[in-house]
């Protein structure tokens, strides 16, 4: 018994000390782990240092350089200027089944095969003019016919122009009560389409682009003419110069802006004291971003690159992530001593602003080159990233160059005590004395400012001075607190209401001037022309036995729901009306082609038969017929739903048939390929977040990050859609935008709050504020005061672009002055292992001194 319970004690001893050495060994992991994190972060932090100490010492160097790669590259961009003119290629998902079935379908019946009245809305319209024409309120379109046909007879008129009328083309209809037939009371609005040969040829191409000019002023010219009528056109060239008109629109507005950025940044750098007031600094800054925007436009059209109007928001991407890092260097340079050299001040000002700045502008080029992958499937998406790409590698190059050398003449200046603005050298305090009160404000430094606890002059900037004073103990009040949660929930609650009713926005007009001629055409069509879809191809490309009365019933089946036109349904008519027969293949193409198809009346179905003769038999290798859906005022999204449902089907019908209309080009897969980008943009700076997750000097900041960057995005997605915002490709563009806007302002502030050493969570936010609050509040202030100018351009694509980027700086100024200041203070990292350890120090600094007060007892002052 004594043996076994000796046993026993010593397994448990044993055990217990396999138990200490496992803690023994967590314990030093996690050492290692802290270590190795403390060495990259300090390593990084000394090449940093390096890197502006080599520019505060070459300082010409590197001012001159940037300067001449901008003439050179900004020379070229003049005169390699290129417009994309195919807005289809540009905007229509760059992979997809409508494009293969396009092929089939002109494979089968070319163009110059459909000589008929319905066909030719089944191809691509090439050169076409296209007229609407209304009736007043009351009118009936139908009772000016005499309008019409002066109208019609003035554009035949016209060289190389071909009419063609479809039926379902008349809008507003209403149909005689009690009508068996259905026959049409009055129509509010007609439709009208010319359409030119142009057989390919580039001179034929020109003369139907002339056609096409001379058709829109001739619809001008008409409409004073018509009073009854209003008249709206259209031709092929009417989107494509709609969609450019947007840049041409916004080239005072966006000059407009640049002024008031380059305004709110003089201002938000600027300071009472004249000595260390940086307004030339802010200036500098603002035009360093936009000589490296010109850089980078050189560059991609050096690369044939092609501008569209999309590109119009890589101004306002450049200058909202470059301003960011010209206020945080300036954060720096006043958080520097002002008794070391003015190098090493750069230096240090380097070392403790380029590490965070260099890990978001690789996040930027990550998030951005996951969006220029051949993954994405929208071109002007893809032709944006890559642009974007160039524009933050040379956005960070110029930052630490170009503006790096603004620094040190600034800082030189300042060590020499010249004036920030009038360079001239600043009087002493004497001599101010004897001056007015004007030249004392003006030529004062911040020593005379300064208060009793404000030892540091640069506390005197006016946004440092309300953070500290005023801000920060507001924020971090226990009764506020709750009012904090409280906004959250609604702001949470609201963007969850807006995520669950996303639309995908496969409309073109989304990407036009808003008062143009081709949106008016658009809304005038939908109102009056949405209850009818456009006319759907059904192409069988297979032999089929049609006499086979399986196969009609299959047909039968499949175009069911739709209003069909069909030679096969004609023919049955036929066949009955005769009272004929034609159960077997021999009767039922003899009859067809020797009877039916030489009747006047049913000539125009030739075109849609494709028939095949192999010795003395003749068979039918592939026919097609139209089917129009009855839909409702969301026709696009009718249409999206037709095509998912059809297409599955030609899958499981014994039957081989596609269906095709030129508008499915736009819509077919558009929410997959227009989601693609910012999805696996996500993944891309989730991934990069997940593997530095133990890299970082805290992972807690990283999780903090990922939390926070998610509640923006989904806060700005959730809220665009409530504003009436589709997801087309600018409002994704600024989805992935709004991705890295957040990290590039939250993730100073998350990590300087989780490594600070205050006793309390809240003295260590408030420390976060102040050392990170001016540089964010400059930025995001200077950036939202940039948008302004978007309001006044009439253009759909700049009111999605302002009411985005509005969305993305106010969502991310609210997380981290409102959300981020009240959550940290109730959730890890705890600041309670710092608060013992000060203790403790305190404690054995104590004990230290006893014991010299009883080792000296004569001495106790000197202690």
């Amino acid at each position: 018994m004594c043996f076994l319970l000796g046993r026993r004690a010593g397994g448990s001893a044993a055990a217990a000390a396999a138990a200490r050495r496992r803690r023994l060994l967590r314990l030093l992991r996690r050492r290692r782990r802290r270590m190795l994190r403390q060495a990259i972060h300090r390593g990084l932090q000394s090449f940093c240092r390096q890197l502006g100490l080599f520019v505060s010492r070459h300082p010409v160097f590197f001012l001159t350089v940037p300067a001449v790669l901008t003439l050179i590259f900004g020379s070229s961009a003049l005169h390699r200027f290129q417009l994309e003119r195919d807005l289809e290629r540009l905007v229509a998902p760059s992979h997809s089944l409508a494009k293969i079935e396009r092929r089939l379908a002109g494979s089968l019946f070319p163009l110059d095969r459909a000589k008929g009245q319905l066909y030719s809305d089944l191809h691509p319209p090439g050169r076409f003019g296209r007229l609407l024409l209304l009736a007043k309120p009351g009118g009936n379109v139908l009772l000016q016919a005499e309008g019409l046909l002066q109208i019609h007879r003035a554009v035949l008129e016209m060289k190389d122009g071909r009419s063609t009328f479809i039926g379902h083309q008349l809008g507003g209809v209403l149909e005689q009560p009690n009508s068996k037939d259905q026959r049409v009371k009055s129509a509010r609005a007609i439709q009208v389409t010319y359409y030119l040969q142009t057989y390919h040829s580039t001179a034929q191409d020109l003369i139907g682009e002339k056609w096409e000019n001379e058709f829109c002023r001739l619809m001008q010219k008409l409409q004073p003419q018509h009073e009854d009528l209003q008249l709206y056109s259209l031709a092929s060239f009417s989107l494509w110069r709609d969609f450019h008109k947007t840049s041409i629109l916004a080239r005072s507005k966006i000059l407009v802006s640049l002024m008031l950025i380059l305004m709110a940044a003089i201002f938000s750098s600027s300071m009472k004291d004249c000595l260390r007031s940086k307004p030339f600094l802010g200036l500098l800054g603002v035009l360093t971003v936009c000589i490296s925007s010109v850089t980078a436009a050189g560059i991609f059209f050096i690369t044939d690159g092609k501008y569209n109007s999309t590109l119009l928001g890589i101004p306002f991407f450049a200058m909202g992530h470059g301003t960011k890092g010209v206020f945080e260097l300036l954060s720096g340079w006043r958080r520097t001593r002002e008794n070391l050299p003015f190098k090493d001040r750069v230096a240090d000002a380097y070392s403790d602003v380029m590490v965070s700045y260099t890990m978001t502008s690789c996040l930027y080029f990550i998030a951005f080159g996951m969006g220029a992958s051949p993954f994405t499937n929208i071109e002007a998406v893809k032709v944006f990233c890559q642009n974007m790409c160039i524009s933050i590698l040379l956005n960070y190059f110029y930052i630490f160059s170009f503006f790096g050398s603004c620094l040190v003449f600034a800082g030189q200046l300042e060590q020499n005590r010249y004036h920030s603005i009038f360079c001239c050298k600043i009087p002493s305090a004497e001599y101010l004395e004897r001056k007015p009160v004007w030249f004392q404000t003006m030529m004062s430094d911040g020593h005379q400012h300064s208060s009793h606890h404000e030892t540091d002059p640069y506390q005197n900037h006016f946004i440092q001075h309300f953070l500290r004073e005023h801000y920060n103990e507001w924020i971090t009040n226990i009764y506020v607190k709750p009012f904090v949660v409280i906004l959250y929930l609604i702001y949470a609650s609201f963007s969850f209401m807006g995520c669950l009713q996303i639309s995908d926005g496969a409309n073109i007009i989304n990407l036009l001037s808003s008062n143009s001629p081709s949106v008016s055409y658009a809304l005038i069509q939908q109102k009056y022309f949405s209850n009818y879809s456009p006319v759907i191809g059904f192409y069988i490309y297979e032999p089929l036995e049609y006499w086979n009365s399986t196969v009609q019933e299959d047909l039968k089946k499949l175009s069911e729901g739709f209003n069909t036109l069909s030679w096969l349904q004609q023919y049955y008519q036929y066949l009955r009306a005769g009272n004929i027969t034609a159960t077997n293949k021999s009767d039922f193409l003899s009859i067809l082609q020797n009877s039916f198809l030489r009747k006047p009346e049913f000539q125009h179905f030739k075109n849609d038969i494709i028939f095949s003769k192999a010795g003395n038999v003749n068979s039918i290798i592939a026919s097609r017929m139209y089917l129009v859906a009855r839909t409702s005022e969301k026709t696009q999204r009718d249409i999206i739903e037709l095509l998912e449902k059809l297409r599955p089907l030609s899958l499981k019908q014994s039957i081989k048939f596609i269906v095709f209309n030129p508008t499915f080009v736009f819509m077919d897969q558009y929410s997959l390929s227009v989601t693609m980008p910012v999805l696996i943009s996500s993944f891309g700076i989730l991934l990069v977040l997940l593997l530095t997750f133990f890299l970082v000097i805290h992972p807690l900041g990283n999780f903090w990050l990922i939390l926070t960057v998610t509640s923006i995005e989904l806060g700005v997605l959730g809220l665009m859609t409530l504003w009436n915002v589709d997801m087309d490709c600018v409002s994704i563009l600024c989805l992935i935008y709004t991705l890295n806007f957040s990290i590039d302002h939250c993730a100073p502030l998350l990590y300087t709050f989780v490594l600070a050493t205050e006793h309390t969570r809240t003295q260590c936010i408030k420390s976060s504020l102040q050392e990170h609050g001016t540089a964010i509040l400059q930025n995001v202030a200077s950036f939202l005061i940039g948008l302004v100018p978007l309001l006044f351009v009439p253009s759909n694509l700049t009111f999605t672009l302002f009411k985005c980027l509005l969305l993305t700086g106010s969502c991310t100024l609210l997380h981290c002055f409102v959300i981020l200041p009240v959550f940290l203070t109730f959730f890890p990292p705890s600041k309670k292992h710092h608060k013992k350890k000060k203790r403790a120090k305190r404690k054995e600094r104590e004990e230290i001194e006893c014991i010299e007060i009883q080792e000296n007892p004569d001495h106790v002052t000197a202690v």
